[in-house]
């Protein structure tokens, strides 16, 4: 039978009476709507939560300081390879020997070269001691040279003194005789004269005349004695010049013979020196043919192997790696990111081997992470075109692992600023780099950390 309702073109009544259950909201939306609430409220909340902004570098461990690097021992000598006293791994102390080399060279192959050199020395010195020996006679026979020349030319002084007195007597006696010839003339002539006037007598006249000639004879031989005397004068004059010249030869001929043996000591003390130098250079060479260990350390790598090899002055033979090494980490971080950088800086670290779950933005909940705090950054970058930074232990921070190894990789995240996580979504999505703070007062940028 045909409803009524359907002629109306009304639903069924089975149909009207479920029509208000169809209208409301199923159960499960008001859940879905309490979650999605509930999760843009975290979200909400997250986005003002502090994230610390951060610069992401990789690199590995090194040594800080350069004595405490791999170090390379090289031989200081060309020898040849005898003995080997190490092996690879073992410890060794600073000096204690590596390996033991023989000479190659034939300058050298003598054992007792050093003696040898040893004897020169000595029969140089031998020979240097005569020529000081042979100086110092020398200048003892120039001392006796000038005091006898001292004593000569006073002797010849007196003499020459002696004959200008003579010369004056001379003087005064040739005067003399020439008075006297006057006399005698004078009275010569008297005497003819008054013989003449017959007052005289020819013996008298005869006498006058021989006194005249006798007293004209006597200033001839007057005359003749002072000549003599000056003459003898000049002769003491010119042999004062004679000696003189005669001493200043032999003084000369001393002084050239010291000079020489001066300088035939200072020859001698000039090979002795060379002598010794090449002695102390072969006992040095000696002691260079036993390679020693240049620090504590382990000997990590053997560069060269067996006995009886050949190798070349500063050839490596191997490889130490110091004991207690003052532990650092080197980082590459891009050219973008070195302005932000600065020394002081945190950074937190992972070293390879040591598990950790980092949280670069909370490094509060970071797990497994070492600190750091950047203590260098380079002022020229690599050929890639990163910089590279150095990063020592955070005194503050947890120690690094005793077991860490030098060349264990390292990934590191530079600490900057503290943000809110919207700002650094924000920052993100346009691109803007990370904020920093200006450096404080006194910083060094790129240096070591400012005390």
């Amino acid at each position: 039978m045909k409803s009524p309702d359907a002629d109306l073109g009304l639903p069924p009544e089975s149909a009207r009476l479920h029509a208000p259950a169809l209208m409301r909201t199923p159960r499960y939306h008001w859940v879905v709507r309490k979650w999605l609430l509930g999760i843009g409220a975290v979200v909400v909340v997250l986005m003002f939560l502090p994230w610390q902004q951060y610069v992401t570098g990789k690199g590995s461990v090194i040594a800080y300081r350069p004595q405490d690097r791999p170090q390379v021992v090289n031989t200081a000598i060309a020898g040849r390879i005898t003995a080997w006293h190490v092996a690879e791994g073992q410890f060794v102390r600073r000096g204690q020997p590596i390996i033991t080399l023989a000479e190659i060279k034939d300058d050298y192959l003598d054992p007792a070269t050093a003696d040898r050199y040893g004897e020169q020395v000595q029969a140089k010195g031998s020979a240097a001691d005569a020529k000081r020996a042979k100086v110092r006679a020398l200048g003892e026979q120039i001392m006796a040279l000038e005091e006898a020349r001292e004593l000569k030319a006073q002797q010849l002084q007196a003499k020459v003194e002696q004959v200008r007195f003579t010369v004056v007597a001379d003087s005064a006696a040739v005067q003399a005789a020439l008075l006297d010839s006057t006399i005698a003339l004078r009275q010569l002539g008297a005497q003819e004269a008054l013989y003449r006037d017959g007052l005289k007598s020819l013996v008298e006249l005869e006498a006058a005349r021989n006194r005249a000639q006798a007293v004209a004879a006597r200033v001839v031989q007057a005359r003749g004695t002072l000549a003599k005397t000056r003459a003898e004068l000049d002769n003491a004059m010119l042999e004062i010049r004679a000696v003189a010249a005669e001493y200043a030869d032999k003084l000369a001929k001393a002084q050239g013979d010291r000079s020489a043996t001066s300088a035939e000591v200072d020859e001698a003390r000039a090979e002795i020196a060379k002598l010794r130098n090449s002695e102390a250079n072969v006992r040095l060479r000696n002691a260079l043919a036993t390679v020693t260990a240049p620090q504590d350390g382990f000997v990590v790598r053997v560069l060269r192997a067996g006995v009886g090899e050949t190798v070349k002055e500063g050839e490596a033979v191997a490889t130490v790696m110091p004991f207690d090494a003052e532990r650092a980490v080197e980082l590459s971080v891009k050219a973008m990111d070195v302005p932000l950088l600065r020394p002081g800086r945190k950074v937190r670290l992972t070293f390879d081997g040591w598990p950790a779950l980092q949280f670069a933005g909370w490094p509060s909940v970071a797990v497994g992470t070492f600190g750091g705090i950047i203590a260098v950054i380079d002022q020229v970058n690599a050929p890639d075109g990163s910089y590279r930074i150095l990063v020592r232990p955070d005194p503050t921070d947890e120690p690094w692992p005793e077991l860490l190894r030098v060349g264990s990789g390292v990934i590191g995240w530079a600490m900057l600023d503290e943000v809110p996580i919207w700002y650094e979504f924000w920052r993100t999505l346009n691109s803007f780099p990370p904020t920093v703070q200006q450096p404080a007062p006194g910083a060094v940028p790129g240096g070591a950390v400012p005390k």
